[in-house]
């Protein structure tokens, strides 16, 4: 087919979709793609979900440049077609195509996938096979594309293996040219020899060649030495995130139990206000957006945002740029500085407390006592906030009655303290259920089952009285299918290609998420889903991450399991080490969690 039959064919395929905008590219920040050169490693970035939620990823924002930068590759993108789009392509026989070159995703020499949510691995294979890319890795030739991943689910990675060549496990600015130099080299030569290659570098796992050791988590240890983006694509549609994205620190010195963000991404590494505010200046003049956020895990525990925002707070007043802190701890301070940021009070604050009362939140370790909520509620309402959201989680391990019932204390409490300022009060309470992670302590605590999951949530929102005051909880359905993928193995890799074959789609997305069709693949495969989800694991047993080495002992995970059932709390690790396990870094990573003797 020719240049100009496939460009009339494309505008016809995106005259019959709702939201044509997902798949034309041409952003302000996109491209230019390097054409011209055969010894170029053309990298396509995959994320398995629609275009509005892959586009406020900022990994994606960060690698791409990268591998630009790269003289030797070169990087374009694409997202999970909407199943318009999906049966657009299917119909014409089209392949799902890149944003940058409209070239089809199976002419790509690497295809690099991010797994951030375990409902969207059904998408995974919606983009391998509209792009033309067999769905197992043992089935790719010598000219499909080498099928990577990284991203948080690349430490339990099995039940997804049998479709991906290789893992990246840890940080992709120092992976990610490692692996594409060691292709382009290669660039050319048989399948098996790339996955070979591939295996010997360190953090790279490739499932068909099974590792002697565990697989060790690579970091970037100095992160004002390591690549960081002063370009955005800019998007041409609205997305959930459209602001600057500037990642401040990584990792996090709390420990909360339940938190596996917080366990992986250790040692906590800063970058200086310098850096930020260099990049800051940068992105904005690049973007033109209006709005920065500045990310981490607790953004107010930056030991440099105080100097930070000295020193470009006036450049953002001046240009009336709002400035952002998505994670705000529960204390007074974290009103204060949310309170310097934002003059008007039009929006409100959001907080996690995660439990409803001490005890239970000192067994997941959380580190929020009774008066830093007092506090916190007090400072709010003072500052002239009328809105406050708040987090908790049911299903936590321990969990009783009394701590559901303090759910209602907590926000009776804070309508009570609002009426005292003046104010409307109006709370909105989350429930979401809890899912135990690997590389937790809770890795080997059962879920609890769907049943009692939507018992305590109906609980909760139906024994609320206060008008003032609106609950919703997550339904359990999405919750335990999460549970089942968090800790499973290979085994699930056919329920998974399985029910895509049936139909399901986005099960992220709460109307397209089939539970019937999931539970019917479940029963005819005999896979006992419960086994996965909700018993308790032995502490002697192999679980099926274990040949990925996050860098953070199995002794310290137990050790705060057996703390944390006995109601007793971990210090912040800022307070001094307590003997995580975490070893290989250097002066350059600031950690207090040296390795244990």
């Amino acid at each position: 087919m020719s240049v100009q039959s496939e460009t009339v064919l494309r505008r016809s395929i995106l005259s019959s979709v709702k939201r044509p905008s997902r798949y034309i590219g041409e952003e302000w920040g996109s491209g230019p793609v390097k054409e011209g050169r055969a010894d170029i490693l053309r990298v396509c970035y995959a994320f398995p979900d629609v275009y509005e939620v892959g586009m406020s990823y900022l990994g994606y924002q960060i690698l791409y440049p990268l591998t630009k930068s790269l003289d030797f590759a070169d990087a374009e993108r694409v997202y999970a077609p909407w199943p318009d789009m999906e049966a657009e392509l299917r119909r014409t026989g089209t392949k799902l195509w890149a944003l940058e070159s409209k070239r089809p995703v199976c002419d790509f020499d690497v295809l690099g996938f991010t797994l951030q949510y375990e409902l969207s691995y059904t998408n995974i294979l919606t983009i391998l096979d509209t792009g033309g890319i067999p769905l197992r890795s043992k089935d790719r030739g010598d000219n499909d594309p080498i099928v990577i991943a990284g991203g948080c689910g690349a430490l339990a990675p099995e039940p997804v293996a049998p479709f991906i060549d290789a893992f990246c496990v840890g940080d992709g600015e120092i992976l990610a040219p490692e692996v594409f130099e060691v292709l382009h080299e290669l660039k050319g030569r048989p399948r098996d020899e790339k996955l070979t290659a591939l295996s010997k570098i360190s953090g790279v796992y490739v499932p068909q060649i099974p590792p002697r050791t565990p697989i060790r988590r690579r970091i970037a240890e100095n992160l004002d030495d390591t690549f960081y983006h002063t370009s955005m694509i800019v998007p041409n549609t609205s997305i959930v995130h459209d602001r600057v994205a500037v990642q401040v620190f990584r990792g996090c010195t709390r420990g909360c139990r339940f938190c596996q963000a917080g366990m992986i991404d250790r040692p906590v590494r800063e970058r200086s206000a310098e850096s930020v505010a260099a990049q800051v200046k940068q992105l904005l003049e690049y973007t033109g957006w209006e709005e920065v956020g500045l990310l981490s895990l607790a953004t107010c525990d930056w030991t440099q945002l105080n100097d930070a925002l000295d020193t470009f707070a006036p450049m953002l007043s001046q240009n009336q740029i709002k400035l952002s802190l998505p994670s705000l701890r529960m204390d007074a301070f974290s009103v204060e500085m949310a309170a310097e940021l934002e003059k008007i009070r039009r929006g409100g604050l959001t907080f996690a407390p995660e439990a409803g009362t001490q005890r239970l939140r000192d067994v997941i370790n959380k580190g929020v006592t009774e008066e830093n909520i007092e506090s916190t509620l007090e400072s709010t309402f003072s500052h002239g906030w009328d809105k406050v959201k708040l987090y908790f989680m049911m299903g936590l391990p321990t969990e009783t009655q009394e701590d559901l019932e303090c759910i209602h204390e907590i926000c009776n409490r804070a309508v009570s303290i609002a009426r005292r300022h003046k104010r409307r009060g109006e709370i909105s309470v989350s429930l979401a259920g809890f899912v135990p992670k690997p590389h937790t302590p809770f890795q080997w605590e059962p879920q609890l089952d769907r049943a009692l999951l939507r018992e305590r949530g109906r609980w909760v929102k139906n024994n609320m009285r206060n008008r003032k005051v609106n609950v919703s909880y997550h339904e359990p359905e999405q919750t335990y299918l999460e549970g089942v993928f968090a800790r499973g193995d290979s085994r699930l890799a056919d329920a998974i290609e399985e029910v895509w074959r049936r139909g399901e789609r986005f099960d992220g997305w709460s109307e397209h998420f089939d539970f019937d069709r999931w539970m019917s693949v479940f029963n005819d495969l005999e896979i006992d889903t419960d086994y996965y989800a909700c018993r308790t694991r032995g502490v002697d047993e192999k679980l099926p991450w274990d040949h990925i080495d996050c860098g953070v002992s199995k002794s310290y995970l137990l050790r705060e399991r057996e703390k944390a059932l006995m109601g007793e709390t971990t210090n912040d690790c800022r307070a001094g080490c307590n003997g995580c396990g975490w070893s290989g870094h250097t002066s350059a990573a600031r950690c207090n969690s040296h390795a244990e003797g």
